[in-house]
C-alpha cells in the first residue's frame, strides 16, 4: 500500500499475533493479529509511535541468526507447546470460503490424527467433499456435475495427504522424515520473515516464512509435481485464535503464485477432540462412482 496512508492503517490493522502485542505496521502484521476496533487518531498515532519504537527494540533480536531446529522450537512455543498441539486428536473447522470474490460457499474442514482429512464446501443445497483417509484420497464434485463419490489419482490427491497432518508441515517435518533448511530472512509484505525450506520425501517441497517476533507461519509457498508439471501455490495465513490452547490461522488465503484468482476461508468456529468417526474420512461403502 502507498507509504502515505500508512499512518491511517496502522490502528485498525493491527491485529493480535497469537502470544502477544503487534509489532509494526505492516499488511503481514495486519494479517497475522486478530481484529480489534478503532481508538480515534490520535490513539493510532499513539500506537504506531509505540510500535516503532519497540520494532527498534526487537530488532536485534530478529536478526539473529537461528538455525532450523531452533526455529522449529520456537515455532511450537509459540503456537502453544508441543505437548498442547499433540493433544489434539481431532480438529473441526467451521467458516466460509470466497472464490473468485463473488461466491461465497460454507466451509467444513475436519482432521483426526494421524492423518485423516475432509474438506467440505456448500452452495445452494450441493456439497462438494474432498477426502484423505490416510492411504487414498476421493471426492464428490457436484458443481462439476459430478454427484457420486470418485477416487483421486495420487497427483491430485498429493495436497490432501500433505496436509493432513494436525500439526502443520513445519511441525510434522522431522516425524515424516522430510528435511529442514533456514534460508535467512525474505521480505514478505513488508515483514523480513524468517524463511525455511522443508523438502518432503517424495521430493514436493515447502518454503514455510515465519513471522520474526511470534515465530507463526505467514506464508507457505509449496511446490508440487503434478502429472509430470511443476506447481506452485502460496498461501498467507492470518488471524491466528487459540483453540485447545493451541494458536491456529482463522483467516487463509490461497492460490497458484503468481495470479491473483485467490480463495479465501475464513474461520468463525473451531472445535478440538470432537468425536470424528473414521467412516467420515473413508470413500462411501456401497457407493456408486469410481473405487
Amino acid at each position: 500500500m502507498p507509504g502515505i496512508v500508512a499512518a491511517a492503517l496502522c490502528w485498525p490493522d493491527i491485529r493480535r499475533r497469537g502470544p502477544g502485542a503487534g509489532r509494526r505496521c505492516s499488511r503481514a502484521a495486519g494479517r497475522v493479529m486478530g481484529r480489534t476496533a478503532r481508538h480515534g487518531e490520535d490513539a493510532s498515532m499513539r500506537s504506531c509511535m509505540w510500535l516503532a519504537a519497540l520494532a527498534l527494540l526487537l530488532g536485534s533480536a530478529s536478526a539473529h541468526a537461528f538455525s532450523a531446529d531452533e526455529l522449529i522450537a520456537k515455532n511450537a512455543e509459540a503456537r502453544g507447546g508441543l505437548d498442547k498441539l499433540q493433544a489434539i486428536k481431532t480438529l473441526r473447522l467451521q467458516g466460509t470460503l470466497m472464490v473468485g470474490g463473488d461466491y461465497q460457499l460454507g466451509y467444513a474442514q475436519m482432521q483426526k490424527r494421524p492423518d485423516r482429512l475432509r474438506i467440505e464446501a456448500s452452495l445452494q443445497g450441493l456439497t462438494m467433499v474432498q477426502a484423505w483417509d490416510g492411504a487414498q484420497g476421493w471426492q464428490i464434485q457436484p458443481f462439476e456435475g459430478r454427484k457420486d463419490p470418485a477416487t483421486m489419482s495420487a497427483d491430485d490427491a498429493k495436497e490432501l495427504s500433505e496436509q493432513a497432518d494436525i500439526d502443520g508441515v513445519l511441525q510434522g517435518a522431522r516425524a515424516a522424515g522430510a528435511s529442514v533448511r533456514y534460508l535467512g530472512t525474505e521480505d514478505v509484505d513488508g515483514t523480513e520473515a524468517h524463511k525455511l525450506e522443508v523438502t518432503l520425501k517424495n521430493g514436493d517441497s515447502y518454503t514455510v516464512y515465519l513471522d520474526p517476533d511470534y515465530f507463526l507461519e505467514i506464508r507457505e509457498v509449496a511446490r508440487r509435481i503434478v502429472r509430470g508439471v511443476p506447481v506452485e501455490t502460496e498461501t498467507d495465513y492470518g488471524d491466528y485464535e487459540k483453540v485447545a490452547g493451541v494458536y491456529f490461522p482463522f483467516s487463509i488465503e490461497t492460490g497458484t503464485k503468481g495470479t491473483t484468482q485467490k480463495q479465501k476461508i475464513s474461520i468463525d468456529k473451531a472445535e478440538a477432540n470432537v468425536p470424528l468417526d473414521d467412516a467420515m474420512f473413508a470413500f462411501p461403502a456401497g457407493a456408486g462412482g469410481k473405487h
